[in-house]
Formats: C-alpha cells, structure tokens, sequence
C-alpha cells in the first residue's frame, strides 16, 4: 500500500481531482483512498469495480491496488454475469456499493494489477492481463511524450473502464496534474462550462468525438487554457486529422494522434503535432522505451509487413479463465495484426490488416468471432467494416432491424452504426469464399435504419422539416427546435423511446438511439416522464385563465410563464451553434410569439373594443393608453417579445457572444443582477406595483435563464437564493409569493416527474397551447357569463385547437414546398 500513498502524498496539497461540486488535494485524496484501503481489507483478491468517473469509482479504483489487489474495471451497467461466474471476484464494487463476491477467489500472480476487456468482445470473458510494470511503463511514456506538466488539467471525457480513459488518469496521477472528473459528453454546454471552470488544458477524444467537436461549434469556443488533445480509439480520416491540427495552431494547441492497444496497455505510438498536416494519415512513431518491426508478409510489397511491437507495455498475456489468473508473462510482443510501412524516418502508417480485427467506436470487434457467434445463434451472416460502422448480410428470411439489433448486442457497437440486409443465401466468390466488397454494395443502397427513419419521421412532423434533409447528426436544436415545438417533441419522444434523456435537446439523433432503452416494467409502472417545465407551463396558462374567468383567484401563473420562458432562452438559443445559427434561432423563436400575437389581436380589433392600435406593436407598455380596462391583458406578451429582441440585438454582436459561450453562467448571473437593480428600483423610478406587469418584471426571466445555465448545485442554490429573497414582499400577497418561488424552485432543482400517461398527455397538450390560450381567452371566457367553469374549459380547448390548425397548416406549408420541389412526392406526402 506505502508506495503509491508516498506518491500521492508527494503532491500534497496540489490539486488532484475536480468536480462539479468538490475539489480535492492529492494529501485529500490520498486520505481517502487510505480509508478505502482499509475497507477493502489486506487478503489479496480480485475486485470487480462498475468504473464511472467519479470520485467514489476513482478512490476504490485506487485503493484497490494500493492495498496490492488486482482490478476489474468494467463498464457503469455492464451485464457483468458471464465475468462473475468466470473469474469469482472477491469483492464487488457497484453503484449499490461495496459487497463480497466469491469465498474461494482465484491465485492471482504476484506481478498482475489489471484485467482489461478485450474491447468489443461478443459475449467471452476473454481479458488483458496487465502488470505494475506494464501501468507505470505507459504511464512514464505518455507523460513524457505529451510533455504532461504538474499544472495540466484532463477532462475525463473517456470512461475509465476503457483502456485509453484510464491512460489519462495514470499520466496525469504520475506527474501531479490535475482530473476534472465527469461523465458528461463534449456535446454538452454543460460539459464546456465544467471544462472552462476549472481551466480544462486537455482532454481525450476517439474520432467520433471529433464529429460531435464539429457540430458543437468548437472551432469558435474560447478555451484559454488548453494545450493539447489526444485522439486514439480508431483511425480518423486524415482531411478531419489536417482540420483538427489546423485550428489547433491557429487557436495555440496541439493535435497528438495516437495508435494503441489494450494489449499495450493503451499506447503503442504517437504522432508529433507538427507532423500531423504533412502525414494525417501516419500512426507516427513508437511511444518512449517501444519499438516497432516489420514482420514479412505472402503477398503484400517488400516495403511493408505485420506491425509487431515490443515494450516494457506489453501485456502479461490473455486471461480466459480463472486459472489464467496465476500465470505470469506469456508474451513479449504484441502482433498488431495491422500491415504497415515506414512513410518518412521514423514515422509508421497503417495500410491494411492481416485478420478480420477492425476497430470502431473505440471497440477492436473480432469479425470472424461474430459471424460465429450469430451462426451459433441461428442466424448465418457475412459481416465487414465500412469505415465508420459494420456492414451485415444475413441469410434467411429475417428482419433487417433485427439483425441489426442482434449484432449491436453482439459487438457492443451502437445500433445506428449497424447497417444491414437479408438474403437468401450468403453472397460468395466462385472460389467459394465469402464476397465482402458485395456485402458492403448489398447495404450501401438499403434504405435508412427504422429506428433512425422513424425517429426523423418525428422529428420532421414536429418540427415540419424534410426528413430526406435530417441527418442523424442532427440534435432538436441544430433542426430550428425551440421552446415553442419542444413540449410536442418531448411527450412525442418519451413515447417513442420508453424514456426522456435529461440532455435530450441537444443530443443527436443516432446518439439517442444509443441511450438506454424503456426503464424497467417496475419502473414504467409509475407513468411516464414529463419535463417539470412542461408541466409547470401547463398548470400556469390553467391558473392565468381561471383566475381572469374569476373560477377562483390564484394569481402568479404569468410570472412562473416568464421565468419558463427565461429557462428555454437559456436551452434553446443560447446553444453551442454558430452565432449567425443562434441568430436564426432566435429570430424564429420571436416570429412564432409576435405574429400570432399581432394577428389575433388585429382579429380582436374588428370584432371587440378590448384593444388598441399600439397592442398591434406589441408596444402598450411604452405607448400606452395607460388607462383601458384591457390594454394591458398583453403585458406578457410584450414584456418577453422585447426582452427577446434586446437579448438578440446584443448577441449578435460578436463580444457579447464570445463573453456568453466563455461564461454562460457568469453572464447570465449578470442580468439577473440588472434585474434585481431594476426590482429594488435602484435607479428610483417609483413605478411601484406597476412595475410587475412591464419591463421591469425582466429579473423573472432572468431567473429562469440563470436556472438553465446553471451546472453546479452551488450555482443552483445562489439562482434559488436570489429568487427566495426577491419574491419575498414582491407582490404583497403571501399565496401569490409562495406560488411562484414554489414553481420556480421546482424548475430549479427538478429536471422531471413522474407522472400517469394520460396526465403527461393532457399537460402537453395544455403547455403547447399555452401561448394561443393566453392570446385568445381574454375573449373566450366572456362568452360564457356566469358559467366561469364552461368559460375556463372552453379557453383551453379552443387555444388547443387554435395551436393544432396551425400545426396543420405549418404541415400542409411543408408538404406543398416539397412537392413543389419533388412532384414525384406527392401522393406520399397525402
């Protein structure tokens, strides 16, 4: 246990770990890990830890090869069955916590820390055995050749059950630098904020990070302090390598692509930054104290040969069962299976490969094991690799969506990187061998994944798009989604999918079909998921109207409308997109109030005198009459209207936005001040109550769009604490008071609830009809006198209505513009 508490206590009070809410000193850490030591006790065994990046995951990780046991980390909610049974650890630590395992655990050899997975495997409990000296051997080389400095800080964006995610925490452990640890995906907002916060100067990334860094925006991030980026996990095609290493000189970082194996302990090679716009395509040179050859290979030029490397990184040997466990080294190099070449003095390229390994998504998938392992399973297939997914072939009568599902199973791939079609006899060469080239021509033409059509069918009847011009990297948001569409999306979606990711908007459409399927039976017997803003927009328009009918009086519902409104401000438009697709997005989100409000009330015009001519300008706040009964029924309208425009106004600027994407809380935080000042009445206007109903009731959208960019639950309590104290005396009504801060508090701190269907169902319905309710119940509810209830049913149903005619309308607008473009569409799209 003594020599890696020495190390950690080295550091002392150098930070070690960062999170969202804790920070940590190595001396912090290393007290932690001592205590967990203990806890996990001296007699050596084998422990199986559920790896999420976490401190609690980190600490036993740690811990566990402190006190000398040997690890098994595996992935957070791993089918972890087939492991148990093989390799009997003696303890397991999961998300229910620390439990012994097997009373009798395997003899482990004195020299083994690790078990790693063989990525991708297809149901065997085959895994990597690797020593202390393999650990610590990468670790000083990738410290060293990436120049990793006590004062660098990693984003943990890998997990760390994954060989390459748990390189970057042994490099920067061994130097002093800092992890920030997080399980969020570099497509979040929040995850960049996280980053920024801490001073993020490197994280880690497989070529599929690289395609979301693209649709995120990160070319324009300002990330002050980052050094370097890594890429491994796969080989990504040399035009985006020459595009990273482009911007990287250009913002000040550097570019390392990588080359590595789990039986290497992670790295084999690496590519110096300056070579990557010369040579994108090379794996570059062998990483400190490695080394490569060329092993001659039948049939391929004189100039290449099987990769073979050697170093003191290479694996122990495969374990696949128990007794394996005690072995020592049965290895001492590592045959690739890749075929390569030099391309330029000590720089190495990869041209082809000398088995049906192919490695994806971070995986090395054995093709010819799963062709087996679907054969055994009564489903013979031909399957080979495209570049960016697997191409599968099945005889037999079977459904193209099941296959694809059953090798996603299989190889661990997602399902969307799966493409597939039946036959009815496997296509073959007149040698008799399998026809790979016709496999991938059998799929290239099929048509698209269902899960992936049906979920840009929804997304194109929602947001009334052409689906032949939704792609599947395409998230809510890049697609023009707004606060206006997302109630629709989200109850549509939660039904579609069985579950309600929290991070939905902004998650792209084959990464949805990645998350987690329908929750248990258990689970889904207690309803379904409704966002908590849906159902707080939905029981506000019902409060707003019953209260003007006179059912009953309960005021407050259109403060709580606003602070939701602040809150999808800060979701929807202020989203990692470009600043001229912000814009956009803003621009459409004000059409989408301000023109049904201008239409309806030129309506309301002819037919009743409850307006004026400056209502069509949405402007009575500013130009009055001040005296009309009815002028100011609109005042919601106006007041969040105006604040869009000056919010859009000051974000197209090019400062304001860098300030906003560098510190979305922080400016945010801002404007919640301006709105307090404005609250207080510091500039002494002496507009008293009148003050609730105009621009100057802003700080309640503010409030709402603090909430949404706030990450961290200390940020959450300040937005709450700012709330507490500025309703408290506000309206001078204690049920009104306790009403908003209680809605409000709950947009806060509690993404989504629980509910029965039919509930989720009807609030949907409700909170995306709550703008045309609003606009027309002023008239509705009249019609009815006395019959307050009849008047209050009637507003909702015909603000219904009203929002599902222009939903039709919106369709019919659609499918007239792509039959103008594509007659042939016609008779499909009636």
């Amino acid at each position: 246990m003594r020599p890696l508490l020495d190390h950690l206590r080295r550091f002392a009070d150098r930070t070690a770990v960062l999170t969202d809410t804790t920070t940590l000193s190595y001396r912090e850490l290393a007290d932690r890990v001592t205590w967990c030591a203990r806890d996990l006790g001296t007699r050596r065994t084998l422990v199986l830890l559920e790896a999420r990046n976490d401190i609690e995951a980190l600490t036993h990780y740690l811990a566990a090869l402190a006190a000398g046991h040997v690890v098994l980390p595996v992935p957070e909610g791993a089918d972890t069955d087939a492991l148990i049974a093989t390799y009997r650890p003696g303890i397991i630590v999961d998300r229910h916590g620390m439990r012994g395992g097997d009373d009798a655990p395997p003899v482990l050899h004195d020299d083994l820390a690790l078990l790693m997975s063989t990525s991708g495997s297809t149901g065997s409990p085959k895994l990597v055995r690797l020593s202390h000296t393999n650990l610590a051997a990468n670790a000083r080389a990738i410290a060293g050749y990436l120049d990793i400095r006590d004062t660098d800080r990693a984003a943990t964006t890998l997990p760390m059950s994954y060989c390459y995610g748990l390189s970057v925490i042994h490099s920067h452990l061994l130097v002093g630098a800092a992890l920030i640890l997080t399980d969020r995906s570099v497509a979040e907002p929040a995850f960049w904020e996280l980053f920024d916060h801490h001073r993020g100067t490197t994280f880690a990334g497989v070529p599929y990070t690289f395609e979301l860094l693209d649709r995120v925006g990160f070319a324009e991030m300002r990330l002050p302090h980052l050094r370097y980026v890594t890429q491994a996990g796969g080989r990504m095609p040399p035009e985006r390598v020459r595009q990273f290493a482009a911007l990287g000189e250009r913002r000040g970082w550097a570019l390392f692509v990588m080359y590595g194996a789990t039986e290497a302990t992670a790295r084999m090679a690496y590519l110096p930054p300056e070579f990557a716009r010369t040579h994108p395509g090379a794996i570059g040179r062998p990483i400190p104290g490695g080394s490569f050859t060329l092993e001659p290979l039948k049939g391929w030029p004189d100039d290449t040969g099987e990769l073979v490397y050697r170093g003191p990184n290479v694996m122990m040997g495969y374990a696949e069962r128990a007794g394996d466990l005690a072995l020592g080294a049965t290895v001492d190099a590592l045959r690739t299976g890749d075929v390569g070449r030099r391309c330029a003095p000590d720089l190495y390229e990869v041209i082809g490969r000398t088995s049906r390994f192919v490695k994806m998504f971070g995986l090395r998938i054995d093709l010819q094991r799963l062709e087996t392992s679907l054969a055994d399973d009564g489903m013979p297939a031909l399957c080979t690799d495209t570049g960016d997914g697997l191409a599968v072939v099945a005889a037999g009568a079977h459904d193209p969506d099941d296959v694809r599902r059953r090798v996603a199973r299989a190889s661990g791939l997602p399902v969307a990187a799966v493409r597939a079609a039946a036959v009815p006899a496997l296509p073959l060469l007149p040698s008799g061998k399998p026809d790979y080239p016709r496999v991938r021509t059998l799929v290239a033409d099929g048509p698209p994944a269902q899960e992936s059509a049906e979920l840009i069918d929804l997304f194109a009847d929602v947001l009334h798009l052409d689906p032949a011009h939704i792609s599947t990297d395409a998230t809510f948001v890049d697609l023009g989604g707004n606060s206006l569409s997302y109630v629709t999306m989200s109850v549509r979606l939660e039904r579609a999918l069985g579950h309600l990711p929290a991070d939905w908007p902004r998650l792209p459409i084959r990464e949805l079909e990645r998350r987690p399927g329908p929750r248990p039976r258990w689970w889904r017997s207690w309803g379904t998921t409704l966002e908590t803003s849906v159902a707080l927009r939905a029981l506000a328009i019902v409060l707003v109207v019953c209260s003007h009918a006179e059912l009953f009086e309960m005021w407050g519902g259109a403060h709580i409308l606003l602070g939701i409104a602040g809150y999808n401000f800060a979701r929807f438009c202020l989203t990692p997109l470009s600043r001229p697709e912000r814009f956009r997005h803003l621009r459409t989100t004000i059409a989408w109030i301000a023109l049904p409000a201008v239409a309806w009330v030129a309506f309301a015009l002819v037919v009743t005198d409850d307006y004026h001519l400056s209502n069509l300008l949405l402007a009575n706040k500013f130009l009055g009459p001040h005296d009309s009964m009815t002028a100011g029924r609109l005042w919601f309208v106006e007041v969040l209207v105006w604040t869009l425009i000056g919010l859009t106004l000051l974000f197209w600027l090019p400062v304001a936005d860098r300030l906003e994407r560098r510190a979305p809380f922080a400016v945010a935080a801002a404007f919640l001040a301006v709105g307090m000042a404005l609250r207080y009445d510091v500039p002494g206007l002496g507009l008293g109550h009148d003050a609730w109903f105009t621009m100057l009731a802003f700080w309640f959208f503010a409030i709402g769009w603090a909430a949404g960019k706030a990450t961290t639950a200390l940020q959450r309590a300040i937005v709450t604490v700012v709330l507490i104290v500025g309703v408290h005396g506000y309206f001078g009504n204690s049920l009104r008071e306790a009403l908003v801060t209680t809605g409000l508090v709950l947009l806060i701190w509690l993404p989504t609830v629980r509910c029965p269907a039919v509930v989720a169902l009807a609030a949907g319905a409700i909170a995306e009809a709550s703008l045309y309710t609003y606009l027309t119940h002023f008239q509705v509810y009249p019609l009815f006198g006395s019959h307050r209830l009849y008047g209050v049913v009637a507003s909702v149903v015909i603000g219904i209505a009203l929002t599902a005619v222009v939903t039709q309308v919106r369709a019919r607008m659609r499918d007239r513009r792509l039959t103008a473009r594509d007659p042939a569409r016609a008779p499909a799209l009636r």
